[in-house]
């Protein structure tokens, strides 16, 4: 299978719904409860990947565009942008549907970095 192929097949699509638990005093996800659901999300992209061990490394640029509220439906999509010797970079995005329309808007999106790992925990080789 080629890296190309490899990326496409990796896509992880993983839907959720907002529940008031999980949400803030102005009534919207906690930035730490989205940030916990897209390293989650990144994860399981990156092990289809790379079908090893990976743990991640580093979160850069996590950008919050739109606040998702309770009540709303959010579908995560991991996919990987970018892949080196040992690291690969897991590209999430957050969207938001409303339960009753067709309403959707892409609501958060951040970066993740991986690492493939040994049984030792050093790095190894992804491809």
């Amino acid at each position: 299978m080629t890296t190309e192929e490899r990326i496409e097949t990796s896509e992880t699509r993983i839907f959720k719904a907002v529940f008031p638990n999980t949400t803030n005093h102005y009534d919207t996800l906690f930035g730490g409860t989205a940030m916990q659901l897209m390293d989650e999300v990144a994860f399981i992209t990156a092990t289809r990947f790379a079908r090893k061990r990976v743990v991640t490394v580093s979160s850069d640029k996590i950008d919050f565009k739109k606040p998702i509220p309770a009540g709303t439906i959010v579908e995560l999509i991991g996919r990987v942008a970018y892949v080196g010797k040992t690291s690969m970079k897991v590209n999430v995005e957050i969207y938001t549907e409303q339960m009753y329309s067709y309403e959707r808007e892409k609501a958060i999106v951040g970066d993740f970095t991986f690492v493939a790992i040994d049984e030792f925990k050093k790095p190894i080789q992804i491809l």
